[in-house]
């Protein structure tokens, strides 16, 4: 077998005819909103009660009642899938920025926010929090306070939220060895159908 193709393939098999409603249902729905149905899906939800897709599900449904703006919920999970690796986070994570017609050039940008004149000092402060407990799993007070300067106790809490929800699809796509799923390809080529 070819290595190159190997180190690909998921560790499961993805389970490409689900039995019971619920999955179907599952399935049909990602079908219909992405395109195809998502890898973790097939390899890691259909293998569980329907309960834990529902978890993960939930975290989406939490983000909507974050106050923070849209554009800084996908740069903080971005880069904590960045640091991570996890390149189905990432890929899903630019398909959402293209859906929503957001700046890519900032999230091209992310590798360098720090100089990037994309990014404003709160956003360098909360991508400078989150980098630091992701790579460290803890966090400098020096870098809280910075950070606290720019965001209500809330926003904070919604930072953490953040971080710690990403970590949940970063380490299941990475124990399953789940790769990018091409979303981004998939959310430029509805873009351009529908302009």
């Amino acid at each position: 077998m070819n290595t190159t193709a190997q180190t690909m393939d998921t560790f499961l098999s993805p389970i490409e005819k689900p039995r019971g409603l619920m999955l179907k249902l599952a399935y049909h729905f990602t079908r219909k909103q992405f395109g195809k149905v998502l890898t973790p899906l097939k390899v890691h939800s259909a293998r569980l009660p329907s309960a834990f897709g529902l978890f993960y599900a939930k975290v989406g449904k939490l983000d909507k009642k974050l106050t923070l703006p849209p554009e800084t919920v996908l740069l903080v999970r971005e880069q904590v899938a960045r640091i991570n690796v996890c390149l189905f986070c990432m890929d899903i994570g630019r398909a959402f920025t293209i859906k929503a017609s957001m700046n890519q050039a900032r999230f091209d940008a992310l590798e360098n926010y720090r100089t990037s004149s994309l990014f404003t000092e709160a956003e360098r402060a909360a991508l400078d929090y989150v980098t630091e407990l992701t790579r460290e799993k803890k966090v400098n007070p020096d870098t809280f306070a910075r950070m606290a300067r720019h965001y209500s106790e809330r926003e904070i809490c919604e930072i953490v939220w953040l971080a710690a929800s990403e970590h949940i699809y970063n380490i299941t796509n990475l124990g399953l060895n789940i790769h990018s799923d091409m979303l981004c390809d998939l959310g430029r080529k509805q873009k351009t159908k529908s302009v």
